[in-house]
Parts: C-alpha cells; sequence; structure tokens
C-alpha cells in the first residue's frame, strides 16, 4: 500500500479562521507556503508516495484556499527530489480540457517525470457557477434541479477527459464532442512553415491540431478520482483505469463500490482503488482528539458536511452518525496513538485491502510541529507494520 499526503491547503488555525476573512490575509498564505513547504519536504525525505492539492477559488473563509493546485505542484516538485505532485482534483467542467492537457504535460517535464493527475466533477456553486459561464455553462445544482445539472456535468466531465487523453497520447488530433469541436470550424491556415515542418492542413484549412509538449510519462501520469462514493463515478474509473479513492464510507455504502470496481475492471477486488483518511498522531489518544476537534471535527462541520460529505458515513440500520470514538474503531478516521492508528487502519484493511491510502493533513489547523511529528510518526511507526 502507498501512502500518500493529501492538502487542501488551508491558511490559518481554528481561531484565526473564526476571525473572519482568513483567506483575504498575506501573511496567513506566506506561512501556509513556508510550512507546506518543510512538511513536504520531509515527506520526500521519508518516503511517501506523492502529494496532493484540490483546486477550489474565492474561498475567503480560509478553508482550501488552492485555486491553482497545478502552480503549487510545480512549486514544491522544485523543492523536492522524488516525491510525486498530483491534483485531487481539477474541476474539468470549469476548464478548457486542452490547456489542462498542456499544463499537466509540462509539470511532468519539469517536475522529470513526477507528475501525477486527478480530476474531479465539481460542487461548489459559488465558484463553479462564475468560472464555468463561457465553456459549456455547467453549474451546480439547486436541489429541485439536481438530476438534470447533474447528469449534464457528468457529460461534460467524461468529454473533457477523452480530449486530454487524445492530446496526451496522439500526435495529431480531431475531435467532435458536444462541447468541443477540434477544428473549431473552417480555419484558414496558409503559414508555409506548417507546410514545410508541420502537419495538419489541408489546402490551406486547418483540419488538425498537435498538443505540446507530450507528457514524459507513457502514455500519461497516473491518474486519480477524488473522491469517489457513487457507482456511476466508481463505473468511470474502473473503465478509464483510473485510481477510485473513497471517502470514509459505511460498508453498506463502500461493499458496492469495490464490486463494481472489480467487475467493470476485471482485476481483483480492491486493486486500482484507495482511501483518504484523517491521519493525526499524538503521544496520548486524548491529545490526538483535541487536535483532530480543532481541525478535521472543525472543518467538517463548518465546511464540508452542508455538501453532504458526512452522509455516506450513517449506518443506514440505526439512522444515526458515528460517535469520534465509533469513527476512529471502524478505521473513518486514523487519530490516536501509533497503537490506535495502527488498529484503525487494520480495520479498513480487513474489510478491504486497497492499493493507496491518502492522508488528510489538516495543514494550520494542526500546530506545524505537531503535525511535522504525526507525519512522521505515521510513517515510520505505522506504515511498515503494512508493508
Amino acid at each position: 500500500m502507498k501512502a500518500s499526503l493529501f492538502c487542501l491547503p488551508s491558511v490559518g488555525s481554528r481561531a484565526e479562521i473564526e476571525a473572519g476573512m482568513a483567506g483575504q490575509r498575506n501573511d496567513l498564505y506566506q506561512r501556509m507556503l513556508a510550512e507546506m513547504s518543510e512538511l513536504i519536504r520531509m515527506a520526500d525525505d521519508l518516503g511517501y508516495d506523492s502529494v496532493s492539492f484540490t483546486e477550489h477559488h474565492f474561498h475567503i473563509e480560509g478553508f482550501e484556499v488552492s485555486n491553482n493546485p497545478v502552480m503549487l505542484d510545480l512549486y514544491f516538485a522544485m523543492q523536492t527530489k522524488r516525491i510525486r505532485v498530483g491534483q485531487l482534483g481539477i474541476v474539468l467542467p470549469a476548464q478548457n480540457p486542452i490547456r489542462v492537457a498542456e499544463d499537466i504535460a509540462m509539470l511532468d517535464h519539469m517536475s522529470g517525470g513526477r507528475a501525477c493527475a486527478g480530476f474531479a466533477r465539481g460542487y461548489q456553486r459559488r465558484w463553479v457557477d462564475i468560472m464555468a459561464q463561457q465553456t459549456h455553462g455547467v453549474r451546480g445544482a439547486l436541489p429541485h434541479e439536481h438530476d438534470q445539472i447533474d447528469a449534464a456535468n457528468r457529460e461534460a466531465f467524461e468529454e473533457n477527459f477523452q480530449l486530454i487523453k487524445k492530446c496526451w497520447t496522439e500526435q495529431m488530433i480531431t475531435f467532435d464532442g458536444k462541447y468541443w469541436k477540434v477544428p473549431a470550424g473552417r480555419t484558414p491556415w496558409t503559414l508555409d512553415t506548417t507546410q514545410k515542418w508541420g502537419a495538419g492542413v489541408e489546402d490551406g484549412i486547418l483540419k488538425s491540431i498537435g498538443v505540446v509538449p507530450k507528457p514524459l510519462q507513457k502514455p500519461y501520469p497516473p491518474v486519480f478520482l477524488p473522491f469517489a462514493s457513487s457507482e456511476n463515478s466508481v463505473r468511470w474509473a474502473a473503465r478509464e483505469g483510473v485510481t477510485a479513492i473513497l471517502p470514509p464510507m459505511h460498508s453498506s455504502y463502500e461493499n458496492p463500490l469495490y464490486d463494481v470496481y472489480a467487475e467493470v475492471s476485471g482485476r481483483p477486488r480492491g486493486d486500482g482503488t484507495g482511501l483518504l483518511r484523517d491521519v493525526i498522531i499524538a503521544d496520548t489518544d486524548e491529545e490526538a482528539l483535541k487536535l483532530w476537534e480543532d481541525s478535521g471535527r472543525f472543518s467538517t462541520r463548518a465546511w464540508f458536511e452542508p455538501f453532504g460529505f458526512r452522509k455516506h458515513t450513517m449506518d443506514p440500520g440505526a439512522n444515526r452518525y458515528p460517535t469520534p470514538q465509533e469513527a476512529i474503531e471502524l478505521g473513518y478516521a486514523l487519530v490516536g496513538t501509533v497503537d490506535t492508528v495502527t488498529r484503525a487502519l487494520e480495520a479498513n484493511m480487513k474489510r478491504q485491502k486497497v492499493d493507496w491510502l491518502f492522508c488528510y493533513t489538516y495543514n494550520a489547523l494542526i500546530p506545524h510541529a505537531k503535525l511535522m511529528k504525526s507525519v512522521e510518526r505515521f510513517w515510520t511507526e505505522v506504515m511498515p507494520r503494512f508493508n
């Protein structure tokens, strides 16, 4: 099992966020960059497989201030030697897929072949509505229109991914989709240089394009889907050979997704999948729980739960959420001493062995020195028991 770091990242402690408008404070952003640099350099030295960032915009509150994950990837790749850098993920329906293909290919070259790619569909109306308006009008959904918007969002996501793959793998491409056309129409191109040294022109009309550079890794960097919780998403990931990362889920929701991935991919159950888990190690369970209260549990209540991210941890039989202690015992969170975290991870592996574990680090919300120690101890004291 490979272990990776997942960083949103946040700017500001709980107290600084609760003071208001933390996301607009340059001092907090500068502190985040400095602390994240130290954390990722240590993870590189220790042997963590990768580090990944999400994409969100306009987060004045201070959570998930990660508007350009590829730029963060490059920033940290330039400070490290071997750790992979990626995105969990770029929101494809709000992006130009050709530019995404170019950016990740450039990142792959500039990092020496250490790029990963991750793509998401998007869910936050505040920014998706604005950022996607000049592409294809896909947006977040109001309650009464969820199915219609969800279907359009998925359609745009899947089309964009197909175009990205063509950009990465085909020398010259054409594309005739619902949202994207390549070429876009009848485009005159009479440049003599293209006729002599290029391609894609017939009788002075552009017929195809070549997207450059191609990724350094062949056929392209590893691709991940965060954080899969629906059958349609998992089925798509399995069909495309994309690693599906599952969030904490009750077994009644989780087991069918493993079955679907195995059925569609033709691989053994668990292959091609991974887990996202909060990871906090301290000297005592009580200290770890206190750190979790001001980081994972605080941000879940304030930021993630309103978007429905916790619903799959509810026991459908008992119709209630697990208590913090129950969540740890079930392995939904890896929080406590080394022994407690080991038992929690074992609980996951007993249900289903997987290829990947993405460790949610909660930078800034956990004091930096304590976070550094937690990340180090997880790698040196917990992971050897599973590898």
